[in-house]
């Protein structure tokens, strides 16, 4: 019979971050749900990207330990966590931007297959891999931009096209760091969109700052201020605490 345990993909127990006496994360306990999305919010200084660099493990804790699917990470490196199936990915759009969709698609895969890259063999030797590529680029609505460069293509669509890649390496927990930062109305729902389809037999952790688009996502919010966790629920429950409130109302939503 599984645990409750076995439920949480990642979890945080008294996870810490001093830099040079400032505490940036201050015993944070965090259980990230299997196949949910969990949302990290908190006004500006609340101590989330840091949290969500220490969860991703491009930063050491001062403090604490971190398991994922069982397993204890805490001391591990990026690259360490990725083999894993935990992959992040960044604020700033991460593609190549002069090759096209799908030659973007096809190197992740290829980092995918755990074989050395082939940037210097001919085109002909991945064409094994167009068809995985391909339906990829559908699953994030980019079938009509599989030709055209990373550079020509509009933001919203750079963005899902870094989704395709990060989900080539087929992680098993997705870790969006403000998926929407920067994009107009049309975008944020279409992206809105392709992280709720995306989720199917994966876990999604976030930091994001569109309440109205995390309200609509979310199973599960922690809210985050002076690196401590103040709340944590479904937004419903959320949206309804009087700390929660009286934090962005002080401090902006950040």
């Amino acid at each position: 019979m599984r645990g409750v345990a076995d439920d949480f993909v990642l979890q945080a127990e008294g996870l810490s971050k001093t830099f040079a006496g400032f505490v940036a994360v201050n015993q944070v306990h965090l259980n990230v749900r299997r196949g949910t999305i969990h949302a990290l919010i908190g006004p500006n200084g609340a101590g989330k990207t840091t949290c969500f660099n220490l969860l991703t493990k491009f930063l050491q804790p001062s403090g604490g330990k971190i398991t994922y699917e069982g397993r204890d990470i805490t001391r591990l490196q990026p690259a360490d966590v990725a083999r894993l199936g935990m992959v992040r990915s960044f604020q700033i759009s991460a593609v190549f931007p002069h090759l096209t969709a799908l030659e973007n698609v096809r190197v992740a895969l290829q980092k995918a297959r755990g074989n050395s890259f082939d940037f210097w063999r001919p085109r002909r030797v991945l064409d094994h891999l167009n068809d995985r590529a391909l339906a990829l680029l559908d699953e994030v609505g980019l079938t009509h931009y599989a030709n055209a460069t990373a550079v020509e293509m509009p933001y919203g669509r750079k963005r899902a096209l870094e989704i395709a890649t990060t989900l080539a390496l087929d992680p098993q927990l997705l870790l969006l760091d403000e998926p929407l930062a920067g994009m107009g109305q049309e975008d944020i729902d279409h992206t809105a969109e392709l992280i709720r389809r995306v989720v199917k037999g994966r876990t999604i952790l976030m930091v994001e700052h569109n309440l109205r688009v995390v309200a609509s996502l979310s199973d599960t919010i922690t809210v985050l201020t002076r690196g401590k966790v103040l709340a944590e629920g479904p937004y419903a429950e959320i949206a309804q605490n009087a700390d929660v409130k009286t934090a962005y109302i002080g401090a902006g939503h950040g």
